[in-house]
């Protein structure tokens, strides 16, 4: 065999490996987006367990917590990989301050029905909205929280319902910046599906919005939030210097969301 098969062969054998490592990630991108917990959760002390109905049939699971009369109404979008005893932990700082939580699942994690993707997640965020209105909760009352992944279903609940505040905690661009920054090796961009566009969202966002990001968070770079905080004056800004992407779940994170809130009732 000459020197020139021996390299044409090893270079065919390169691209047919790695067409099959485009193809596995295009196939299983969900199962890497998702990673959805099994087996139904036990809801968090201090609160009840509630149904809530989405627009293309499904029934899922919410933990709610009632708040003290006029304060507002915090819905928590978790991240990819959570579920509500994370959620309820992030929340701490404000149910404890007397503020009303309501804790939506996802289509597909913890037993609930369904297959979790961008529009099936952005349905349970409906649902979530539409349920706080059949109670009579206002929606200058009510606060979309998203952390990491859930900062996409957060943006397009308070954009597409018109709801005054927004507060994103590690947020990203878009989830296709995000992915491709750590996927260098595969064409992230045309491959994946779901997008949660987050700038576009917030590009057409009228109402204020609190961004909070660590300074040492890897997985998703400062860079994002900055990105998103300098698309409106609207927008505030605030870093963790010592915090990763477990912000969330810190108790200043839940502080600093509480301070603004109160803040922001405040003006006038």
């Amino acid at each position: 065999m000459t020197a020139a098969r021996i390299v044409l062969g090893f270079i065919v054998g390169a691209v047919l490996v790695y067409g099959l490592v485009v193809a596995a990630a295009w196939l299983g991108q969900r199962r890497l987006i998702y990673p959805a917990p099994s087996g139904r959760q036990t809801v968090p002390d201090g609160y009840e367990r509630v149904l809530l109905q989405t627009s293309d049939g499904l029934t899922i699971d919410a933990a709610w917590r009632q708040g003290l009369p006029g304060r507002p109404v915090a819905v928590f979008f978790h991240g990819n990989g959570d579920r509500w005893s994370g959620a309820a932990q992030a929340m701490a700082p404000l149910a404890r301050a007397g503020f009303g939580v309501l804790l939506p699942e996802y289509r597909g994690y913890s037993g609930n029905p369904g297959t979790p993707s961008e529009d099936g997640l952005y349905r349970d965020g409906d649902a979530a909205i539409a349920w706080l209105r059949d109670r009579g909760i206002a929606d200058q009352h009510i606060v979309p929280i998203g952390n990491s992944l859930g900062s996409g279903v957060a943006a397009r609940m308070a954009v597409t319902h018109g709801l005054d505040r927004l507060v994103l905690v590690s947020p990203f661009t878009s989830l296709p910046d995000a992915a491709s920054a750590r996927f260098r090796f595969l064409p992230v961009r045309q491959l994946i599906a779901d997008r949660y566009d987050n700038r576009a969202m917030m590009e057409d966002y009228g109402g204020t919005a609190l961004i909070l990001h660590g300074v040492r968070d890897s997985l998703i770079p400062i860079d994002h939030a900055g990105a998103l905080a300098d698309l409106s004056d609207r927008f505030t800004l605030v870093t963790f210097d010592e915090a990763g992407h477990e912000l969330a779940y810190l108790p200043e994170s839940g502080r600093a969301i509480r301070r603004w809130l109160h803040n922001e009732a405040e003006q006038p």
